[in-house]
């Protein structure tokens, strides 16, 4: 049996986790984080590194003028009802002085922007080194400051005395010794339930009899969720499900469950089933592509590319890259060796390869290549932006199989605006908070139904800071989390 004892106890040692830690470090409180994989880091080590922000010098350079009313306005049009309005607006007001100068201030660097869908503006910001490096600076941080990380330790049980949390049980992979923390409160920050296709289905029983694959980082099984559960803490909006689209089944994984995210061909088409395109496929979000995927019998298509396109494709999977660089050598591999990528030197041939009826097939490349061939700006049967896009004209010729893919949640564990957890009264769990995915990015269902992007790293680091700050006030540091809001 291992020890610990510290003031604040944090489960899960990803974005959201490390910034409690910062947070409740800078407060003068003790803090340990558990994390039950070999390395901190969790799902936002893996992400694009992209955070949804308003009013940002990044955005001002760009010549671009933004509100937090206007963003406002976007997020509810957006995640629509079910959208949480009271953090969303808190979010928002706090994105410039407390996530943007926050992590710069901590060695962070915001490099550039995006465009995403839903947004009047551009607001998506990423980080230099995406994710991994977002993350490396933050736990740098954390560690400066006293804050301990225990990798290979996977937190089971939240103990508790009456209504009072006093700690959490697990073990360490390791060695397989039992680990008991004595803590005065504790902090979850476990992640998303998207690598629990179980539990995917369980949320999303109308999916049951399609493919549906895992896509959120390893560590996203869920177990925060049951042990919150557990001890009275109510969940909240969990079919709440954010999908993508552009993702091909694993053939490495040995459960043949999770899935592949591949971006940066823009020149391709998607066909279903009957050969038939059925999209703009410019337009790739998971409140566009992936209700017009789901719309298709079967549920899934064919990402159809030629040699050319396939040029830049890059696979968002560790295994497929070199720090912040594409393996080129790795993704030819994927695209030699999946069952799930079918390859041939005519159209008419891949046509037989992935078993559509191959006269609709080639109608539907013959009639996309003629857009090209008439100089058109805009393809006539979806509207899709040709000023990215070629025909198709370089064998040999790739269809990727695509499936739903789970990637985010949008709903979890409820808590309030200082990330308390709360049970089914709506009252406070004394002594415990949650933040980040756990809790559907924040609060319990921030987003809604729809994301405009960066809507799940940044609330959930913020989040974090916020659940941090509180967690430390309660056992006599500081004042809570305070922050400075941008109400200009």
């Amino acid at each position: 049996m291992t020890r610990y004892e510290t003031e604040v106890a944090i489960i899960g040692g990803g974005g959201a986790g490390i910034a409690a830690g910062i947070e409740a470090c800078d407060a003068g409180a003790t803090a340990i984080a558990f994390e039950k994989a070999p390395k901190p880091g969790g799902a936002a080590a893996i992400s694009g590194g992209g955070c949804m922000m308003v009013g940002t010098p990044l955005q001002k350079e760009n010549g671009i003028k933004d509100t937090p009313d206007l963003a406002f306005d976007d997020w509810m049009k957006w995640g629509g009802p079910s959208a949480d309005e009271v953090w969303a607006r808190y979010y928002i007001e706090h994105t410039l002085h407390d996530l943007y100068h926050w992590a710069e201030s901590h060695g962070v660097k915001w490099i550039d922007m995006k465009p995403q869908e839903g947004n009047a503006v551009m607001r998506w910001q990423r980080t230099e080194n995406n994710g991994l490096g977002l993350m490396t600076h933050l736990i740098d941080a954390f560690e400066k400051r006293g804050g301990e990380i225990v990798s290979n330790t996977e937190i089971t049980e939240i103990k508790r005395d009456g209504n009072r949390v006093t700690g959490v049980k697990g073990r360490n992979a390791e060695t397989g010794d039992q680990v008991d923390v004595d803590a005065k409160t504790v902090v979850v920050t476990t992640g998303g339930f998207n690598s629990n296709l179980d539990m995917v289905l369980e949320a999303r029983p109308d999916l049951g009899n399609d493919r549906v694959m895992e896509g959120s980082g390893l560590g996203s099984t869920g177990s925060g969720h049951k042990m919150v559960r557990q001890i009275g803490g109510y969940l909240t909006h969990m079919d709440h499900i954010w999908f993508y689209v552009y993702a091909t089944p694993d053939y490495r994984d040995p459960q043949q469950r999770r899935g592949l995210v591949f971006r940066q061909a823009p020149g391709y088409i998607w066909v279903n089933q009957q050969g038939k395109r059925f999209h703009n496929e410019s337009r790739s979000g998971g409140n566009s592509a992936s209700p017009a995927l789901m719309a298709q019998t079967p549920r899934h298509a064919w990402a159809v590319v030629d040699t050319t396109m396939k040029a830049n494709m890059e696979i968002a999977d560790p295994y497929y890259r070199v720090g912040d660089k594409v393996a080129r050598d790795k993704v030819e591999e994927l695209l030699e060796n999946s069952p799930f990528i079918k390859k041939s030197d005519t159209l008419e041939g891949l046509a037989k390869e992935i078993e559509v009826d191959e006269q609709t097939f080639l109608d539907t490349v013959t009639r996309y290549n003629a857009a090209f061939d008439d100089g058109l700006e805009v393809e006539p049967d979806f509207s899709k932006p040709l000023k990215l896009s070629k025909k198709f004209d370089t064998p040999p010729y790739y269809a990727v199989q695509m499936f739903p893919l789970a990637r985010k949640n949008f709903g979890g564990i409820k808590t309030d605006l200082q990330c308390r957890v709360l049970d089914k009264h709506f009252e406070p769990i004394e002594g415990l908070y949650a933040a980040g995915e756990a809790c559907g990015m924040a609060g319990g269902h921030i987003n809604g139904r729809a994301g405009l992007e960066g809507t799940m790293l940044g609330p959930s680091v913020f989040s974090g800071r916020v659940a941090g700050g509180w967690a430390a006030q309660k056992v006599g540091h500081g004042d809570g989390f305070v922050g400075k809001p941008n109400r200009a």
